[in-house]
């Protein structure tokens, strides 16, 4: 093998760990919070990456009519509920947050031709739009049964799974989509080129990591999820709220895969249902994480035995 093949397979390899590490890190932090194994995590990847194509492409984006149709959802939800609790007061922050901004996000794309927008703006439109997504989904699907058994909770992920699939073929079609690069930059190493754009797929991981690792250190919001982690009934009677711990796990969830398929959407073509691998991938990572988490307990357990 020579030093070509090898550099391109290892900017391979650590591209897609890079990619793999978010999402392992998405699906433990999910799991520790609310015990949902969430498989719809890939979709995110896919969402981001195909919303992204779609702003450059000068088309409306699918998720912006998932996102209007849910905002809606959930406002007739919470306004029933308000009403029920006769919490009047909370009404105008309901129809800003559910309807609100999606509304003013729509505006934003029926006014100006999202193609002729700067790359960065469209990045952060794309993120708009997907990342909301994931504190509504559990809102309707997770919320209303969160003290249910691991097993019901992954019964309704599959369920989920499945109908944002057939969501993203509707949305999406069949056919895949790839954005072009963020950056043309190379650097030669011999007779081999690296690709810039490797490069900024594990600078960006890396800072994404390292940011949510000063959230979770310095942040009320980042104890208050590992307090939920930890222990939940613990957190509950110290006054952490198990609903807006799970909210801001999956706005966090959310985040990590649309910025991931965003990532790497100029690296390989990524179809609608390409999430699902992507995400597959994620959760063989964090279980074999936990998994030699497991064998160090059992050999600090009992030093002489095997792991």
């Amino acid at each position: 093998m020579d030093l070509q093949i090898a550099l391109l397979l290892a900017q391979d390899g650590i591209t897609n760990g890079a990619i793999y590490a978010l999402l392992a890190l998405a699906l433990v932090l999910v799991f520790a919070v609310t015990r949902v194994i969430f498989i719809p995590q890939g979709e995110f990847v896919a969402f981001g990456a195909l919303t992204l194509a779609s702003l450059q492409a000068g088309k409306l984006p699918g998720t912006l009519w998932l996102l209007l149709g849910m905002g809606a959802v959930i406002t007739l939800m919470e306004f029933a509920k308000a009403l029920r609790e006769r919490r009047i007061r909370r009404i105008p922050s309901i129809l800003l947050l559910n309807c609100g901004v999606p509304l003013i996000l729509a505006g934003i794309l029926f006014a100006v031709s999202p193609a002729t927008l700067p790359l960065p703006v469209q990045v952060i439109l794309a993120l708009m739009l997907v990342v909301p997504l994931g504190p509504m989904i559990y809102r309707l699907a997770y919320q209303p049964i969160a003290e249910a058994s691991v097993l019901v909770l992954l019964i309704v992920s599959v369920a989920v799974h499945v109908t944002l699939i057939g969501l993203g073929l509707y949305f999406f079609g069949a056919e895949g989509s790839r954005t072009p690069a963020f950056t043309d930059t190379s650097f030669a190493i011999g007779d081999a080129l690296l690709q810039g754009q490797t490069l900024l797929v594990v600078v960006a991981s890396v800072v994404l990591i390292v940011a949510l690792y000063l959230f979770f250190e310095r942040t009320i919001y980042g104890k208050a999820l590992r307090a939920t982690a930890m222990n939940r009934t613990g957190a509950r009677l110290m006054g952490i709220s198990a609903t807006l711990a799970g909210r801001l796990s999956f706005t966090l969830a959310a985040l990590i895969g649309a910025f991931s398929g965003i990532l790497i959407s100029p690296i390989t073509t990524i179809y609608y249902d390409s999430g699902f691998l992507i995400g597959l991938q994620g959760l063989r990572r964090r279980h074999h994480r936990r998994s030699g988490q497991l064998s160090a307990c059992r050999r600090r357990r009992h030093p002489g035995r095997s792991a």
